[in-house]
């Protein structure tokens, strides 16, 4: 017997929305959208901009005579017409840089993840993924349709007791290089150890390694030496060190070719915009030419940590461009970003469930582009605008 229902409200469907709202604004978890000019007298401690290469004169001219040349969007899958002799290029010189076979360019590092997790994995594999990986890897594991083990953050022993374990015929380590929270680095060789004894292939994201780690800033896997590795696939973003927008897999040649042919995030999306295509090329020609970036985008993160610890701060270690700072309560990490807001000095904040141990934290990236002054002005306003809570944790 079929049961029957009233017939509904329609105006009452989403009232359970409200209930979800009043609950995370209770824990101090709502967010909001804050567009900015595009110019502004605020320091920029908040954006991924590692290089200060977003606005460089030589990208931005690149990126508007692409958009002149071949219009504002891709205009279709890269399957169809969204293949552009720019993507084929950014492919052929991001593969070259990062010493691999082959590259393959995404609309966004998220389709990146999903798109290389899904088509790697299935039925017959078990992922094995850090517990402190990106929310772009963790979706990509959900889809892979396979099995997931979630490990301890940075632990090979842990890797290798799951890997030991498995009942599955293939496998998958997965894990982020350099980790968006805290800005610490897997330990990638040992990972890649694990993996081997075991069969398994390796899954890197750099996202915030390429452009700011390892020699030139080719990268955590370079830096890890498994750069071109056949049983390591890296993925990465456009959109951090590079400035622009977008993201990529690099691998084996096997690897891109199966990717193109059974990635749904590649096949079935538009392609990126040629606008933002050329603007990478031309920022990863600049990384190139002033290989002095990386590594001053390194030491200021390290200035900024050492400064705020000095100053009575609980700050990370960084081990590329991302600095985190401990924070009392999500609700006093809004208030003190605002503080610092107002003060004209734009930083992160992270709250659960973006921040796997449950602190809050502000989240500041260094640049290679910032001055001594605006170090010292940087430093000045998040140490004054603390909640007195935050001193001493």
């Amino acid at each position: 017997m079929t049961a029957t229902r009233p017939p509904a409200d329609p105006a009452g469907v989403f009232d359970w929305l409200d209930v979800r709202s009043a609950a995370r604004a209770r824990a101090g978890l709502t967010r909001r959208l804050r567009p900015r000019a595009a110019t502004t007298g605020a320091l920029d401690l908040a954006s991924n901009d590692y290089l200060g290469l977003a606005r460089h004169p030589l990208v931005r001219a690149a990126a508007a005579d692409a958009a002149h040349r071949w219009g504002a969007g891709a205009t279709g899958s890269r399957l169809v017409t969204g293949s552009t002799e720019l993507h084929a290029e950014l492919e052929d010189e991001l593969a070259a840089f990062c010493g691999v076979e082959a590259a393959l360019v995404f609309s966004s590092g998220w389709a990146a993840n999903l798109g290389a997790l899904a088509a790697l994995s299935g039925p017959g594999t078990l992922v094995v993924a850090d517990e402190s990986n990106h929310a772009s890897l963790i979706d990509g594991c959900r889809l892979a349709r396979g099995e997931t083990e979630v490990v301890p953050h940075a632990d090979p022993t842990a890797v290798r007791a799951a890997l030991a374990d498995r009942t599955r015929r293939r496998a998958l380590v997965v894990t982020d290089a350099v980790f968006s929270v805290d800005g610490d680095l897997a330990p990638l060789a040992e990972l890649a150890g694990a993996a081997r004894e075991h069969g398994a292939g390796l899954v890197v994201d750099d996202a915030h390694g390429l452009g700011v780690v390892g020699e030139g800033g080719r990268g955590s896997v370079a830096a890890a030496g498994l750069a071109g590795a056949p049983d390591v696939v890296v993925t990465t973003t456009l959109s951090k060190s590079l400035g622009a927008q977008g993201g990529a897999v690099l691998g084996p040649r096997r690897v891109i070719d199966h990717l193109v042919d059974t990635a749904r995030s590649f096949i079935f999306d538009t392609g990126l915009a040629p606008a933002a295509a050329a603007g990478a090329l031309a920022a990863l020609r600049l990384v190139r030419e002033r290989p002095e970036l990386p590594g001053r985008a390194r030491a200021v993160a390290r200035e900024l940590a050492a400064r705020l610890r000095a100053a009575g701060l609980t700050a990370s270690e960084p081990a590329a461009a991302v600095v985190s700072v401990r924070a009392p309560s999500p609700g006093e990490a809004v208030d003190w970003a605002a503080a610092c807001r107002a003060e004209e000095v734009a930083v992160g904040c992270f709250r659960p469930p973006s921040v796997p141990d449950r602190f809050s934290r502000l989240r500041l990236t260094a640049r290679a582009d910032l001055t001594p002054a605006e170090i010292d002005r940087a430093v000045e306003v998040v140490a004054r605008t603390a909640p007195a809570a935050a001193v001493g944790r």
